[in-house]
């Protein structure tokens, strides 16, 4: 026997209009009734791997010890295979597609142990079609390993070097500007830039964002770097550290995201403000980093 777990936190691309997220929960249920399920979002959009890996990367430091249930881009009948992942010396395991969503929460939990590929039927369910991972492998091995059974039963052990890594984007310094990207836009409009304060710094209080150039429409617009909303007047651009440790740019009770027409990936030139004119604003080339799952990596999503 393994160590029993009493928490699932799950994340999902499968919404909350269909009754997959029931469905599965029930499986949950009926083979480990003591374990508590916690919902950390259903609403990743479909298929998108990079906007599921980092909201489990902003989430992997607030969940409780237990197992992390995450599936994203595995649809029905999927053939790309699961996996199972120890971190933190057992305090937790993280179970999900091997498509590169994981790694970047393994990497932030410190970096993965015994890792194995759900392979072993005895612990699935069995499917009348075309199987459903959720329901049929991911939320069945969940159960299971709440109720005791070892990483190791659960089929193949695998080197974690072999899983797939993901790639985060990486702000890029040019003479005068911080050439950033966005991370993710939430649902008030704010926007998540992949910089933290400090890269930043020379920079100054006030901003000039300029946004736009991959797309043909640019925009500039000057931001000013504050602690809370209160210090700008209404509609301002406010450049803040949000609650994760990153730059986020905001407008009070307005969504940034659709003054700025800017979402996920979207590239973000932040200048000196010197005089009126927004100057150069770089190329457009981006950059990203390999994260792999095999060691701690800090991904400067969470402080």
């Amino acid at each position: 026997m393994g160590r029993r777990y009493d928490t699932i936190s799950f994340l999902t691309d499968y919404g909350t209009t269909d009754e997959f997220v029931g469905v599965v929960k029930s499986v949950i249920r009926d083979i480990a009734s003591h374990a508590v399920v916690i919902d950390l979002t259903h609403d990743i959009a479909p298929f998108d791997i990079r906007a599921g890996s980092l909201a489990l990367a902003r989430s992997i430091s607030y969940v409780p010890s237990g197992i992390v249930l995450a599936s994203v881009d595995l649809g029905i009948g999927s053939v790309r295979r699961c996996v199972a992942i120890e971190v933190a010396d057992g305090e937790g395991v993280i179970i999900g597609p091997d498509n590169g969503v994981l790694a970047p929460a393994v990497a932030m939990a410190g970096g993965a142990g015994r890792s194995v590929v759900l392979d072993n039927a005895e612990f699935h369910l069995a499917a009348p079609g075309a199987p459903f991972a959720g329901r049929d492998i991911l939320g069945p091995v969940a159960a299971h390993l709440c109720n005791g059974v070892d990483l190791m039963e659960l089929g193949e052990a695998i080197d974690p070097a072999l899983l797939l890594p993901a790639t985060v984007p990486l702000p890029r310094d040019e003479a005068d500007a911080v050439v950033a990207e966005v991370l993710w836009v939430d649902r008030f409009g704010n926007a998540q830039l992949n910089v933290g304060p400090e890269e930043i710094a020379r920079l100054g209080e006030h901003i000039r964002i300029s946004v736009g150039e991959l797309h043909g429409t640019p925009m500039s617009r000057v931001g000013r770097r504050v602690e809370t909303f209160e210090s700008l007047g209404n509609g301002a651009l406010a450049l803040i550290i949000d609650s994760y440790g990153m730059i986020a740019m905001c407008i009070e009770g307005r969504s940034a995201a659709e003054e700025l027409r800017i979402g996920p990936s979207d590239q973000v030139v932040m200048e000196q403000v010197e005089d009126d004119n927004p100057g150069s604003a770089g190329d457009a080339t981006g950059v990203t980093q390999p994260v792999s799952i095999t060691s701690p990596v800090n991904l400067r999503i969470s402080r």
